[in-house]
């Protein structure tokens, strides 16, 4: 079995940003249990901004992004040097490996994270992944390395995405504002009501939180990849959770697989603009699976380029789908609402063509 484990900053750190021993050598050693258990385990791990603020007498996570990105110089080669010092004690080799949203945003780039991972598995070795905080500017300002995890899960094939925190999991209310919030032990589907519980980040040394761990879940589920979220504290968390024993929440994978290349779409890309269509083209795109044509296009929304990945909004003024864009959003201003016959010489008769479209729940 492939695990992809994540854990946060405040799984790690103390409220100074210190990084903390014991969670680290717990984590290390649940890791080489796993190994020995027969799984293969990738480990994202956030912490490289935490972890460079006491280096600097900084008390705080700055909020300007330059400085952020300079504690996170300093913060990151801290991080992995502990990480490699205790995973060898188990006889284990860790890689780093630092991604930014340019790597799953460009497809080659994408396949080329893909490539490097695998091999790494296939050496023996513990890839530990984080976001290149140094240079990834919007990574830094408003992403969360749940995220990431999931991605990376798709990427390599995982078989479960286990998010650890710094609670038991998924509870029914805010237990910081409720005392009678209880565990909720499976999910079958993330929905708006679900997400509507989930509070902010716990910690102010983080970037996360339940939301962004139910968003990552969601993105596992249409990967086919189970998901759990649970309390890195939790005894032998990771080789618990891969045998399916009873550990925080579970969210159940959706029974059919969304295709790589739709996965990629729906949730690798940003995106860029959205478009307005007509009841008939919704009904054209959710029912019959069509591509999504110019006249069924009522209002460009947002500057993108052709290529880009935009949102359709239905007549309710709710997306339903995300797919690539072939017309900038200046030409299809100009041709939106046109029908194929009076489309200019040598333009796309699709606005999105149905094999660059994913239809949302």
């Amino acid at each position: 079995m492939i695990v992809v484990a994540k854990i946060g900053t405040s799984s790690l750190t103390d409220e100074r940003g210190e990084v903390v021993a014991a969670p680290l050598l717990k984590l290390c050693a649940e890791i080489a249990a796993a190994r020995v258990a027969g799984h293969e385990v990738v480990l994202v791990s956030s912490g490289a901004i935490a972890a460079g603020l006491p280096v600097l007498g900084l008390h705080r996570r700055p909020t300007d992004i330059r400085t952020l990105q300079a504690v996170a110089a300093i913060g990151q080669p801290r991080l992995m040097e502990r990480f490699c010092a205790i995973l060898g004690t188990h006889g284990l080799v860790a890689g780093q490996v630092l991604l930014t949203p340019y790597d799953f945003i460009h497809r080659t780039q994408y396949l080329h994270a893909r490539q490097t991972l695998r091999k790494l598995l296939d050496l023996g070795a513990v890839p530990i992944v984080n976001e290149n905080d140094t240079v990834a500017d919007d990574e830094i300002r408003y992403g969360d390395n749940d995220r990431l995890a999931a991605l990376v899960a798709h990427l390599v094939g995982a078989d479960l995405l286990l998010l650890l925190t710094d609670t038991s999991g998924v509870m029914t209310a805010d237990p910081r504002i409720d005392e009678a919030a209880t565990l909720i032990e499976e999910i079958a589907e993330v929905d708006a009501a679900l997400e509507s519980v989930a509070g902010a980040s716990g910690s102010e040394r983080g970037s996360g939180g339940m939301a962004s761990k139910l968003q990552a879940a969601k993105i596992a589920a249409w990967s086919g990849v189970r998901a759990v979220i649970a309390a890195a504290a939790v005894p032998d968390v990771i080789t618990r959770a891969a045998a399916g024993e009873p550990v925080g929440t579970v969210v159940r994978p959706r029974a059919k697989r969304l295709a790589s290349r739709k996965l990629w779409i729906a949730f690798a890309q940003g995106s860029h603009g959205r478009l307005v269509v007509d009841d008939g083209a919704r009904r054209a795109l959710v029912e019959s699976g069509r591509s999504l044509l110019p006249a069924g296009v009522r209002a460009v929304e947002g500057s993108f380029d052709a290529d880009d990945a935009v949102e359709v909004i239905g007549p309710d003024g709710r997306p339903f789908a995300k797919g690539l864009v072939r017309y900038s959003s200046v030409a299809l201003s100009e041709l939106a609402g046109s029908r194929t016959t009076d489309l200019p010489e040598g333009v796309p008769h699709e606005v999105i063509h149905r094999d660059d479209l994913v239809v949302l729940p």
